[in-house]
């Protein structure tokens, strides 16, 4: 596993086992949100299309996300491995309302210094509204990429609960080398 891409709905836990997989296997974690958000208003990089490609051409990262439209294609070529977070929607709503919560309680900084405000909640993209509306789409086209021969040989570790994501994770530990504490 060289080239891995974490994929799910939003408040699946991609960041989380995305930033598990650098710890463990060393892998260069790059994160989506900061790649694709630069700026104040939520502004988008004009250059996010260009990064993933450029990340994509190495030969080791984690992406925790399967990448903007422009790229995605060639994200799921170059990953050897996807590894997707199929959880119910009911558990992603939980994660996500309570991490939107918080982040709008404590006024977290977010990608390119942005934070969730409240009067955010009532819009269509917000990750709450986001996770529910999208659950059933991202699911199915998630499907028909990881089913897709395009990208065969490509490794497809489909996990259906938080608790399969986490046993699978630890069983990523290689063995025989003392891991950082």
């Amino acid at each position: 596993m060289h080239r891995v891409l974490v994929v799910g709905i939003s408040g699946a836990g991609k960041s989380t086992l995305a930033r598990g997989l650098e710890r463990q296997l060393g892998l260069p974690y790059h994160e989506m949100d900061a790649l694709h958000f630069s700026g104040p208003r939520w502004a988008v990089n004009p250059s996010y299309a260009s990064d993933v490609a450029s990340i994509a051409a190495g030969e080791r990262w984690v992406l925790d996300s399967h990448g903007p439209e422009a790229a995605r294609e060639l994200l799921w070529r170059r990953a050897d491995t996807v590894v997707w977070l199929d959880h119910p929607r009911r558990v992603v709503m939980r994660r996500v309302l309570l991490r939107s919560l918080r982040r709008s309680l404590m006024r977290e900084r977010l990608f390119g210094g942005n934070r969730e405000r409240w009067r955010e909640w009532l819009r269509s993209d917000h990750p709450a509204w986001w996770a529910w509306s999208r659950h059933a789409s991202r699911r199915a086209e998630i499907g028909r990429l990881a089913g897709d021969t395009r990208f065969t040989p490509l490794r497809v570790v489909r996990l259906r609960s938080p608790r399969a994501a986490d046993a699978w994770l630890r069983a990523q530990r290689p063995t025989g080398r003392r891991l950082p504490t």
